[in-house]
């Protein structure tokens, strides 16, 4: 049977028991996780760009989390923010179970503009934003703030389940979507940025 190219992107880079472990908490608790092509990919990039301050925006599970931990060199540190204190509890699990320092991760349960616009200036090589897309155009512009030259954003989901590309979708979410891209898109002075079609689509953008 022939495998259609998305399924064979999703899994080109299988899970292992302890992602798997996480992910099966998360659909207990509702939360939402990153594809295993996403997850791939951001351990690549961590890699790539030898991460060492991440901010991840949406900890769900904590499966991304281990997938940017995973990528990122072994003093990294990785900052996740998620309003539902039920997920940091059960990302601490997942990381417990892959035996990560708790050196290496901060879990904060605070509303996400309050958190993002305390951190420091340009601290960050890798930024993150999974969650509350109504506050996208305000979170890309604390990214920006907080990225290094050089820094990396990525926008999970940004294709909203094939909203985002339908004029015709206008729910606020949508809206919240287009116009964080069409101003990454514009400023071309700030971001050298691309779209990738792994997981429900990624929004990559370069702090120039």
């Amino acid at each position: 049977m022939k495998t259609d190219i998305q399924s064979y992107i999703e899994g080109f880079i299988p899970e292992d028991e302890v992602l798997t472990r996480a992910r099966a908490r998360g659909v207990e608790v509702g939360a939402s996780d990153i594809s295993s092509g996403v997850g791939a990919f951001l351990s690549f990039l961590t890699h790539l760009i030898s991460a060492q301050s991440v901010v991840e925006v949406g900890t769900g599970s904590g499966v991304g989390s281990l997938w940017l931990l995973r990528g990122m060199i072994e003093s990294g540190t990785l900052t996740s923010i998620d309003a539902e204190a039920e997920h940091a509890r059960i990302a601490r699990v997942a990381f417990a179970d892959d035996e990560i320092s708790p050196q290496r991760f901060r879990l904060i349960t605070n509303p996400v503009m309050d958190v993002l616009s305390k951190l420091t200036d340009r601290a960050y090589d890798l930024v993150v934003l999974r969650n509350d897309p109504e506050d996208l155009p305000q979170s890309v512009d604390e990214a920006h703030r907080i990225l290094r030259s050089g820094g990396v954003l990525v926008l999970d989901t940004f294709f909203g389940g094939s909203k985002v590309n339908d004029p015709a979708q206008r729910d606020p979410q949508t809206i919240a979507r287009r116009e964080a891209g069409k101003s990454i898109r514009l400023a071309q002075s700030l971001w050298v940025s691309s779209l990738i079609g792994v997981g429900d689509g990624l929004l990559v953008a370069t702090k120039r």
